[in-house]
C-alpha cells in the first residue's frame, strides 16, 4: 500500500439532511411528510450527528483522517426568507472548531440538495430571484464562517437536475415503448430517487404540493431540470463564488459535479460526447475561474448506438444499482484534467454495500487509481469517501449503507467499520 503525502486531504463526507435530523425547514423535509411523497420512509432524526458532531469526528480523527467535508443546511440559517438565525451558525462554527481540534481540515459546502421552504413557494431552482437569495445567503454565513475556512463548495453536483431530466425523459419513453418490460432508469443517476413512484403520482402530487409549498411543481433542486434552469445554477454558483472572493479572497473556491465514467462501445461514440458534454463540458465557462473542481464518481455508464445500455450480464451490482466499477474513478480524473486547470479534489466517491469486504476492495482500486494520477503530476489534492455513516439517502430511506460507520438508530450508537480504519491507513 502506497500512502499518501501528509498535505494530501484524505477524509469521509457528509450531507446536513441525510445526517443531521429535525431538519423542519428544508424542502425534503416537507416532502418527506406529504401523503403523496416519493420518499420511502422520512428522515425525522437521522443519525442526529447535529447534536453528536463531537464524536464522529474524533472517530474520524481516531481512524487517521486529516479532513472532513460536510454541509451547512440553508434552512437552518435562514429559515424565514431574510431572517438568519445567528445561534446556527455559531453551531456550525462549533463543528468547525472541533475539528480543527482534531486535526481535520473542514471543507465547507454551502448547498448539498436541501433548501429552504420558503425558496420552493418563490419558484425554487427555477426561478430567476434564486440566485440572489442564494448569493444573500452566502454573504451571511460566509461572514460568519469564512475566517475559519481555507475551501468552500458552492453547490453539490450542480448537474443533478440535468440528470435527473435524462433519466426521466428516457424511462418515459421505456414505458411507452414496452410497459411491461420497462428497466428501472434508477440505477443510472447518483443519488437515491424513487423515479417510479414520482412519476407515478405526479397528478396528487401536484394537489398536495399547492397545500404544503403553494405552487402545483415543486422545483427543488433534485427536479426535473429545464435549460434555463441549468443556467441558474450556475449564475448562482457564479454570484457565491463573488461573495466569497470579495470577502475571503484567499479561500479556494469551487462546485461538485456527479460524473460518471462515460465509455461508448462501437457506434455510440456520438451519443457519449453528447452525455459528457451535457455531464460536465458545457459547465467549464461557469467553473473556469475556479480554484478547484470537486469530483464526485460512483460507477460507469456505458454507451451504445441507441444511448445508454444495461450494465453488463453478470456485473456485480451495489444497494443503489451502480455496477460495482471502482477504476471509473481515476479515468473520470484523468478526462476531467484535460479541460479543467485547477485543482481537483475527489469530494465524493464510495459504494452502497452491507459487505464491508467488497468496501474495502473499493476503496484500495479506488485509491490506487487517484495515485496513478498523482503519479502523472494530475493535481488532485484530496479524496472523500461517501459517507462517514449509513445514513439517509434521500427518497431511498435508510436502506442504502453507504457508510464507513453503522448506526444503530434506536440508540444513535456508532459502529465504525473496518473500512474506516483501512482508508486511514492510507495516510501519510
Amino acid at each position: 500500500m502506497d500512502k499518501f503525502s501528509p498535505d494530501f486531504l484524505l477524509g469521509a463526507a457528509t450531507a446536513a439532511h441525510q445526517v443531521e435530523g429535525s431538519n423542519d425547514n428544508s424542502d425534503c423535509w416537507a416532502m418527506e411528510q406529504m401523503e403523496h411523497t416519493s420518499f420511502i420512509e422520512p428522515s425525522l432524526d437521522a443519525v442526529d450527528h447535529y447534536h453528536r458532531y463531537q464524536e464522529d469526528i474524533r472517530l474520524m480523527a481516531d481512524a487517521g483522517l486529516n479532513a472532513y467535508r460536510f454541509s451547512v443546511e440553508w434552512a437552518r440559517i435562514e429559515p424565514e426568507e431574510g431572517h438568519f438565525d445567528d445561534a446556527q451558525a455559531e453551531h456550525y462554527l462549533d463543528v468547525i472548531h472541533c475539528c480543527k481540534e482534531h486535526g481535520l481540515e473542514p471543507i465547507v459546502t454551502l448547498h448539498h440538495f436541501s433548501s429552504p421552504k420558503w425558496l420552493i413557494g418563490k419558484g425554487g431552482w427555477e426561478a430567476e430571484s434564486t440566485v440572489d437569495d442564494f448569493a444573500r445567503y452566502v454573504r451571511y454565513i460566509i461572514g460568519k464562517l469564512g475566517n475559519e475556512l481555507h475551501y468552500v463548495c458552492t453547490i453539490n453536483e450542480a448537474n443533478m437536475g440535468i440528470q435527473v431530466a435524462a433519466i426521466a425523459k428516457r424511462y418515459t419513453l421505456q414505458m411507452q415503448a414496452q410497459a411491461a418490460k420497462a428497466q428501472s432508469a434508477d440505477g443510472t443517476v447518483q443519488v437515491g430517487i424513487n423515479l417510479e413512484k414520482m412519476m407515478a403520482d405526479q397528478k396528487a402530487t401536484a394537489e398536495e404540493n399547492i397545500k404544503v409549498f403553494g405552487v402545483e411543481k415543486v422545483e427543488n433542486f433534485t427536479s426535473m431540470r429545464t435549460p434555463e434552469g441549468d443556467k441558474i445554477v450556475c449564475r448562482a454558483h457564479e454570484a457565491a463564488r463573488a461573495v466569497i472572493k470579495e470577502l475571503y479572497p484567499e479561500i479556494k473556491v469551487g462546485l461538485t459535479l456527479s460524473l460518471h465514467d462515460i465509455q461508448s462501445t462501437a457506434g455510440g461514440e456520438e451519443h457519449a460526447k453528447k452525455e459528457w458534454d451535457d455531464e460536465f463540458t458545457h459547465y467549464l465557462p461557469y467553473i473556469q475561474n475556479d480554484d478547484f473542481l470537486g469530483v464526485q464518481n460512483y460507477t460507469r455508464s456505458l454507451i451504445g448506438p441507441e444511448g445508454t445500455l444495461p450494465t453488463p450480464d453478470g456485473a456485480e451490482l451495489t444497494q443503489m444499482n451502480y455496477e460495482f466499477y471502482p477504476e471509473a474513478l481515476e479515468h473520470v480524473i484523468r478526462k476531467v484534467a484535460k479541460d479543467f486547470k485547477g485543482d481537483l479534489i475527489v469530494t465524493e466517491n464510495g459504494i452502497a454495500t452491507d459487505d464491508d469486504k467488497r468496501r474495502i476492495a473499493f476503496i484500495e482500486i479506488a485509491l490506487t487509481g487517484v495515485q496513478n494520477c498523482l503519479r502523472d503530476n494530475l493535481p488532485v489534492r484530496g479524496y472523500f469517501h461517501w459517507s462517514l455513516m449509513d445514513n439517509f439517502e434521500w427518497q431511498k430511506g435508510y436502506s442504502m449503507t453507504f457508510g464507513l460507520i453503522a448506526v444503530d438508530r434506536t440508540t444513535q450508537t456508532r459502529h465504525p467499520k473496518e473500512s474506516l480504519s483501512y482508508l486511514g491507513s492510507y495516510r501519510g
